[in-house]
């Protein structure tokens, strides 16, 4: 991984990745299917699996009412390199 620019990427797919695997996460510690998280955040369950799949990418509200919906905490951080 040498080439700058495919670190770049590595690196944005990877926290993608890491963001879609925290919701999953969260949904399924709350014993809740997608149908249930769309009900109390107001969507639909396709808009849950979208977001979900990675196919989104979500406002830090929408973030927000789904980690509210699963009984989670929304953390955002910056990290300098």
């Amino acid at each position: 991984m040498n080439d700058p620019e495919f670190q770049k990427e590595y690196e944005k797919a990877d926290a993608e990745f890491a963001l879609v695997e925290a919701l999953v996460k969260a949904r399924a510690d709350a014993k809740m299917s997608q149908a249930d998280v769309a009900k109390r955040i107001g969507t639909t369950q396709s808009a849950i699996a979208r977001l979900e799949g990675g196919k989104v990418s979500p406002s830090i509200s929408t973030l927000r009412r789904y980690a509210e919906a699963t009984g989670s905490k929304l953390q955002i951080s910056l990290i300098h390199p």
